[in-house]
């Protein structure tokens, strides 16, 4: 739990007229980079900046290989991770029920109530379910281990230079393109896995897209060709109906744009997933090429004439049934819709009631403070709440003047109170370069 001064600390800080017109001023570009699957704890575990509440710095944390069954041994968070990892962990919403409260199917009405509250207690036994083979020191480390700052040098290069959220959630505990349409739109419509409806271009909801093409702002979905996940803005019916697939273009354009100085309004970018080769960061490709390729967006955005009107957000899309200590918190559903799925415990509906997983989500641009930690956020209500992929959304809205497309929009805290009035003139030009993880063990890649 966040101690009462952060709390104080985010309601002091809560948005302003003034803080919205540092916004509207100095913001005149959104690039958001959306990366797969890593949790808060594991991908900046090994963050020493303080305010980051990982396992380096407040931990270690636990999880019992057998939850029924402590003497059969626990599995420790501790430094050093895989540059891959082949055995994907689970991160469907029932997995994530599992690793979260240790059962397939929690009663939502005690969640709802607070009576009962995720123990974050079993990611190592879901991980031993789906991987019996493997072994368990083996399953250990790979959902309790967590990344060094040598091992991530350009994610620590941002963290120490730019603005890193402590208590950010993905919308949807489960897995991506719901997450993803969460992140475009405040609802997955219903959707609580990566089914058919989001290839085949079948969600009706209103989405960021939409609503900026209806109120003459640009956009384009930059995406990796290699494929893998999105391209986002193509789960939308509108935008073929609407005939705007022009805007869904190829990342090598993005580059171009931004040494040009013609990015749009509104850059949303997809990497590529999934498996070595691949650089969105998803567990079974590697960790080193994704920070190849959150260097180069940076840099090309730092080099480009749009830099000092620009705000790059670096998110992932869900936290990949890795560990984080953090319990994920109640929100308000979206809509009325709810997922039904058969899990190894029996059925269970998920009302969409609650955040999913705490992520890695950065601020990057010279209008915002140079190593801050943002705790909890304030919405409009006056809450003291988690940020979560609506207050993406939220944000926007204040920037491009539209209203909140649904209650978990609504009650999302926004962050234009990290925009500041004057313009940093000390953001690195360049990061460093990725590590290299040189010493291989079972088939993986381990750091030397």
């Amino acid at each position: 739990m966040p101690s009462p001064i952060r709390i104080i600390a985010a309601m002091v800080v809560a948005a302003s007229p003034a803080m919205a017109g540092n916004l509207q001023t100095n913001i005149k570009n959104v690039v958001i980079l959306v990366m797969e699957n890593r949790s808060l704890d594991n991908l900046l575990g090994g963050q020493t900046t303080a305010g980051i509440e990982n396992p380096i710095n407040n931990g270690p944390y636990c999880n019992y290989y057998n939850i029924s069954n402590p003497s059969a041994g626990q599995a420790c968070s501790a430094a050093s991770d895989y540059n891959s990892v082949a055995n994907d962990p689970d991160h469907a919403v029932y997995g994530n029920n599992f690793e979260f409260y240790g059962t397939f199917t929690p009663n939502n009405a005690a969640i709802a109530a607070g009576t009962l509250v995720a123990t974050q207690k079993g990611f190592v036994q879901e991980q031993i379910r789906l991987y019996p083979s493997v072994a368990k020191a083996t399953i250990g480390k790979q959902v309790m281990n967590y990344y060094t700052e040598a091992q991530v040098p350009v994610l620590t290069a941002l963290v120490k230079n730019f603005v890193t959220f402590n208590h950010w959630h993905s919308d949807i505990p489960g897995p991506t393109d719901p997450n993803r349409a969460a992140l475009t739109s405040g609802t997955s419509y219903g959707h609580g896995s990566n089914d058919a409806a989001f290839s085949s271009h079948g969600l009706p909801q209103r989405s960021i897209f939409q609503q900026l093409s209806e109120t003459s702002h640009t956009w384009i979905n930059y995406y990796d060709t290699a494929g893998g996940t999105g391209p986002d803005a193509e789960f939308y019916n509108w935008t073929y109906t609407s005939g705007n697939t022009g805007r869904v273009q190829s990342l090598a354009n993005f580059y171009t744009a931004a040494a040009a100085g013609t990015l749009p309004e509104f850059s949303y970018l997809n990497p590529s997933c999934c498996g070595v080769g691949t650089n969105s960061m998803h567990p079974s490709g590697k960790i080193s090429d994704g920070e190849a390729l959150v260097k180069k967006v940076y840099e090309s955005l730092r080099a480009g004439p749009q830099w000092n009107k620009t705000l790059f957000i670096l998110t992932f899309d869900e936290s990949g049934g890795f560990h984080d200590h953090v319990p994920p918190p109640l929100a308000p559903a979206p809509d009325s819709l709810t997922y039904t799925a058969s899990t190894p415990g029996g059925s269970y509906t998920f009302p969409f009631n609650r955040l999913g997983g705490r992520i890695p989500t950065l601020l990057i641009s010279p209008w915002v403070a140079k190593a801050h930690v943002e705790q909890l956020g304030t919405n409009s209500a006056g809450q003291t709440v988690s940020y979560s992929a609506s207050s993406v959304l939220r944000t926007m809205g204040t920037l491009w003047g539209f209203s909140p497309f649904n209650p978990r929009v609504a009650a999302a805290p926004s962050f234009e109170n990290l925009i500041q009035a004057t313009l940093r003139t000390d953001t690195p030009v360049t990061l460093p370069s990725p590590a290299s993880f040189t010493r291989r063990t079972a088939a993986k890649e381990f750091i030397a």
